[in-house]
């Protein structure tokens, strides 16, 4: 569904941030981007969105060049930016001056999403928070059923309970002609969600790996300090210390995206060799 080769782009000549970069996304699955402050998520995610247009390599989306933003390719495909800007509309006056761009969007889906919400289909957009309105944004992002959607920080303002909603419709969306790709600082707020883990760093995809085929060849756990000698990288914390082992026993265990967020800044070749190995 989404083909990035050899692409290379920056934002000055000095400065490539993007020298080679290759990656592969399918459609049914939902996709957590996780990268440093600069490591270029926004800047990849608006290079997939046609926002941004690459200076060499070769990269499709749904079967279109995102540079030539066709009508076809903009009216499958939706962006949700970290930060929203809104006018005077009402939220129905918004679905109404924007939905025809859409031939998927789904009225009875939206209306289900922002009640949801607690967000009312006559208020205006200018009157609401912060967190509403991107609420109200998330909820028409869903309902265009595009076969791209790409949501930049979407947990930003919003309060414990609006993520635990966030969480339920966006698991609820995902259909297995549909891909989904969340970029997140917020790495607990994907919990239970992505199935797919993506770490960008220093220009390059470091891991784009299934979360089953990470718990698979990793382990997180909590252990006594003395057993974390053992540890490919890890935290002390309350109860111990917290890390990710190899797991060579096929033990069970939950992903724990942040300390594997940190393996990887602090171990990225030990890390990626766990996955190259496992491919040959």
């Amino acid at each position: 569904m989404i083909e990035v080769k050899n692409l290379q782009f920056g934002y000055s000549k000095k400065r490539k941030l993007f020298k080679d970069l290759s990656l592969s996304l399918e459609a049914g699955h939902i996709y957590g981007l996780l990268g440093k402050n600069g490591a270029g998520k926004t800047s990849l995610l608006k290079l997939i969105g046609g926002m941004l247009f690459a200076e060499k390599g070769s990269y499709s989306v749904v079967g279109f060049s995102p540079s030539r933003r066709e009508p076809n390719f903009l009216s499958d495909i939706f962006y949700i930016p970290e930060d929203i800007y809104t006018n005077d509309q009402t939220v129905k006056d918004f679905v109404l001056s924007n939905s025809p761009f859409y031939p998927k969007f789904d009225l009875g889906n939206f209306l289900s999403y922002i009640k949801e919400f607690e967000i009312g289909y006559d208020e205006k957009l200018s009157k609401l928070s912060f967190g509403q309105k991107k609420k109200a944004i998330i909820a028409f992002g869903l309902a265009t059923c595009c076969s791209v959607l790409i949501l930049d920080e979407p947990t930003n303002g919003l309060d414990i309970p609006s993520k635990s909603q966030f969480r339920k419709i966006v698991a609820s969306v995902a259909t297995e002609d549909r891909c989904i790709i969340i970029s997140t600082h917020q790495v607990r707020d994907l919990d239970n969600l992505i199935d797919t883990v993506i770490i960008l760093d220093e220009g390059e995809i470091a891991i784009n790996e299934p979360v089953d085929a990470i718990t698979e060849k990793l382990l997180f756990k909590t252990v006594p300090l003395e057993q974390s000698g053992s540890a490919i990288y890890g935290e002390p914390s309350l109860k111990g210390f917290t890390g990710v082992f190899y797991n060579t026993n096929n033990e069970p265990c939950k992903l724990d995206m942040e300390i594997l967020f940190n393996s990887v800044l602090a171990q990225k070749s030990t890390i990626k060799g766990v996955f190259i190995a496992s491919q040959v």
